[in-house]
């Protein structure tokens, strides 16, 4: 499913958490209403699906490579994302994204959670123009540029990702 992107904005209540939850591959193995609510599509869509058929083409692939490469270490990350929803519109979320470990010896990871909720307006006006810096740069110099003034970023500011992500 191709998703064509338009600039209108949808908002969820600040009390309503978006969750998913998938394989090791990313692929969708449960949604929540809210979440199939906000996308405006059903479980027969999603489930099976890869969870970036939502993927909002101003997102910096930067963001998710950092994503991924927490998960693959069994670290939980925190991170403002863009999504897509089936008519093109676009929501912003604050996401918590967790491994999901064996019910039995709790020492294999067998998935990821995603816990989403509103993401505040001051966070926003600053994450906004950054992933628009983020995403210019990766389109002229590719992703390891992206990445290198992403954590120069950081070293400017004395933060290590987590401290940064979380200080707004």
């Amino acid at each position: 499913m191709k998703i064509a992107p338009n600039n209108n904005e949808k908002k969820f209540s600040s009390d309503i958490l978006l969750v998913t939850k998938t394989d090791l591959k990313g692929k969708i193995t449960y949604a929540n209403r809210g979440f199939m609510d906000i996308v405006q599509m059903d479980e027969s869509t999603l489930i099976g699906s890869p969870h970036n058929i939502i993927r909002h083409p101003d997102m910096p692939k930067i963001v998710f490579k950092l994503l991924w490469t927490y998960l693959k270490k069994g670290k939980e990350i925190h991170a403002y994302v863009k999504n897509l929803c089936a008519d093109g519109s676009y929501y912003w979320v604050f996401a918590n994204v967790t491994p999901s470990y064996d019910s039995i010896e709790h020492s294999k990871v067998i998935g990821f959670h995603s816990s989403r909720r509103v993401p505040t307006k001051e966070a926003l006006d600053i994450i906004i123009p950054l992933y628009k810096q983020l995403l210019e740069v990766e389109k002229h110099s590719g992703m390891d540029a992206s990445e290198k003034m992403f954590n120069k970023l950081l070293q400017e500011k004395g933060l290590a990702y987590d401290e940064f992500i979380l200080s707004f």
